[in-house]
């Protein structure tokens, strides 16, 4: 990986990280408030539908940052347990595929916005559902550019001679 490559990768990853953590913050304390107000009487309308949004979008974007620091269920020990001639296609195909349904889920989400520009929130009217959908393309995007940020590491790896026995002790820790 050049270094330019490199350092993309680890401002891109930093990013994800202050998105993440900004997104835990206002839902603790949206929750809190939420709570708060309940407890002395006061309900507020909008706490339920609001922790809902902020809940999937931290889900959506948090997917994002699994996938930079490669954190995301995996199988790397039955990949380096195939013959050497095997791993490159194996891992080649399974990006292929995970990048075609980051696409696709991209693209329909993109284009359901469309539709969902009349709906609105029940509790806060003037909250288009379209802003708080455009979280399914916008981190589709963010997963596959993640996803190509780490290509070029899973693709030496498939491409080294490591034995399986080299890496279980490294697995067995996680």
């Amino acid at each position: 990986m050049t270094r330019g490559l490199r350092r993309f990768r680890v401002a891109y990853e930093r990013f994800l990280e202050y998105l993440v953590i900004l997104l835990m913050a206002v839902l603790a304390v949206e929750v809190t408030l939420g709570v708060v107000f309940r407890t002395v009487g006061q309900a507020l309308v909008w706490y339920d539908e609001i922790a809902s949004v902020l809940l999937a979008w931290l889900t959506y974007y948090g997917a994002a940052l699994a996938a930079i620091k490669r954190a995301h269920i995996g199988f790397p020990g039955l990949v380096r347990s195939l013959k050497p001639a095997l791993r490159l296609p194996v891992v080649l195909l399974a990006e292929a595929l995970v990048f075609a349904f980051f696409g696709l889920l991209g693209w329909v989400g993109y284009s359901v916005l469309e539709v969902l520009a009349t709906d609105f929130l029940v509790s806060l009217p003037s909250i288009s559902v379209m802003y708080t959908q455009s979280v399914i393309p916008l981190s589709s995007a963010l997963f596959i550019v993640a996803e190509a940020l780490v290509l070029p590491e899973l693709l030496r790896e498939a491409r080294g001679g490591k034995a399986v026995e080299d890496n279980l002790a490294a697995e067995a820790s996680h």
